[in-house]
């Protein structure tokens, strides 16, 4: 095996003395160093060697080190750079960190202090490179992705489904608030996706909340963002969904699980098109197109108090109801189909022929669990296949055997092999259960984990 590359560190300092003991502690602890005895000479020595960190001297004799600070981030932003001067000022260091400087280190300066931030500012570079990798490959996944989903577009058969379709391509391109609604399963964020996809926001983002995946003294800062300090553990600011999704769309589902008492906030928000993130006193614009969902009957919903009326006449613009799977029958052999298609690619496999008495076991099933618990059940049955046909002895037992079959609007049975709950739970580990992180390594929203964590039972 070879040895790592050491990594390389340019110190621009006009003192001989410290260049000579920088090379030397520094190469002593593994790095490789360049010096530089003023700007002219440190700029050509960054553009050339590509440093991994830059130790740079404020007070050198051809430039001002503010100004080569500044030169130097512009031209390579995710390197580092670690002020060192003898000339110690508050002015200084604020105007050095605004500039994007790691750490304002005053001389005279310990070694050893020195030494420890050098690796803890390589450490963040490392960081900081690995982030720009994984959202360049999240680009070119959502970029597959979306020409994926325009191939599996939600299959329109039936009467109700084109419907539907012809719908939803009439309201999309409009700015109107839309509401979906229909049991768990039926594929409301499928057609909230489709409805982005086809509006005037489809350039700008999706941002997705799950309004009953989080705890209601929690939700409020994720809707609307915060500020330092806002309240306990606020360390840092946050945006929040309205921000992120400025220009584009805002899909809210479960819309009946948001606390009511925020209901009336985020009315405010619709009618007045402005907000402000918790602990600030400046209004933001609300610059989204909304679109909710939800599994409850919207007016049940209203006469329960689970939802305002006056918020309720403001989703429903325009409100689609997703028919559950058993009324749409005719839909199922070409979802089937899609879906088989669908996974065996992810499973890196041939996709199988269908059987024919498989699919009646498919047809006579009352899936409680709508779309969502077919294509869960063409990926139970994937998995076990390896024939050319895949028939009734790889679907599972409770499609096989009707008397198992729970009724309708029922949960819907999960005994299938949940290789997304391995993939969450891995994640998780991975990220030492840090949730943002874990996100970015499955390429999904923060808010999506905690969706997950709840759809899987699992402690957040």
């Amino acid at each position: 095996m070879s040895a790592p590359v050491p990594k390389k560190i340019v110190v621009i300092d006009d003192e001989r003395a410290v260049q000579a003991t920088l090379t030397a502690v520094l190469q002593r602890h593994g790095f490789a160093v360049e010096t530089a005895p003023n700007a002219v000479q440190g700029r050509r020595k960054v553009e050339e060697m590509k440093p991994d960190l830059v130790l740079l001297d404020l007070g050198l004799p051809d430039a001002d080190g503010l100004d080569v600070l500044r030169e130097l981030k512009a031209a390579q932003p995710g390197v580092p750079v670690m002020i060192l001067t003898a000339h110690d000022s508050l002015s200084n260091a604020i105007e050095a960190i605004k500039l994007g400087a790691f750490h304002f280190l005053p001389k005279p300066y310990a070694i050893e202090e020195l030494v420890s931030l050098c690796g803890r500012a390589l450490e963040q570079q490392a960081l900081v490179a690995q982030t720009v990798k994984l959202e360049k490959e999240k680009a070119q996944l959502q970029r597959k992705l979306s020409a994926a989903e325009e191939q599996l577009a939600p299959v329109a058969i039936s009467r109700q489904m084109r419907e539907i379709e012809q719908l939803i391509a009439r309201v999309a391109p409009t700015q109107a608030n839309v509401l979906l609604t229909g049991e768990s399963g039926v594929g409301k964020e499928v057609f909230a996706e489709q409805l982005h996809r086809r509006s005037a926001q489809a350039g700008a983002a999706m941002v997705k909340l799950n309004c009953g995946a989080f705890p209601a003294n929690m939700i409020e800062a994720e809707l609307f963002g915060y500020a330092k300090g806002a309240f306990t553990g606020a360390v840092t600011a946050f945006p929040g969904m309205l921000a992120e999704a400025h220009g584009g769309t805002l899909f809210l589902d479960e819309i009946t699980e948001l606390p009511v008492e925020l209901q009336t906030r985020f009315l405010r928000v619709l009618q007045d098109r402005e907000y402000r993130p918790l602990g600030t006193t400046k209004s933001l614009p609300a610059t989204f197109r909304l679109i909710a969902a939800t599994n409850r009957a919207p007016a049940a919903a209203v006469q329960d108090g689970r939802l305002r009326q006056d918020l309720y006449f403001r989703l429903k613009t325009f409100e689609i109801e997703i028919p559950p799977l058993r009324e749409r029958r005719e839909d199922l052999p070409k979802l089937a189909d899609t879906f088989l298609r669908r996974c065996a690619h992810q499973l890196g496999k041939p996709a199988p022929q269908l059987d024919p008495e498989a699919l009646e076991l498919l047809r006579a099933y009352p899936w409680p669990g709508n779309v969502r618990e077919l294509q869960n059940a063409i990926e139970h049955a994937l998995v076990l296949c390896d024939d050319p046909v895949l028939g009734p002895r790889h679907l599972p037992r409770e499609i096989r055997t009707p008397g198992l079959a729970p009724a309708a609007g029922a949960a819907a049975p999960v005994s299938f092999v949940d290789a997304e709950r391995a993939t969450l739970v891995e994640a998780l580990r991975r990220a030492a259960g840090n949730k943002a992180q874990a996100a970015r390594l499955l390429g999904i929203h923060r808010t999506t984990i905690y969706a997950k964590l709840q759809q899987f039972g699992l402690s957040p």
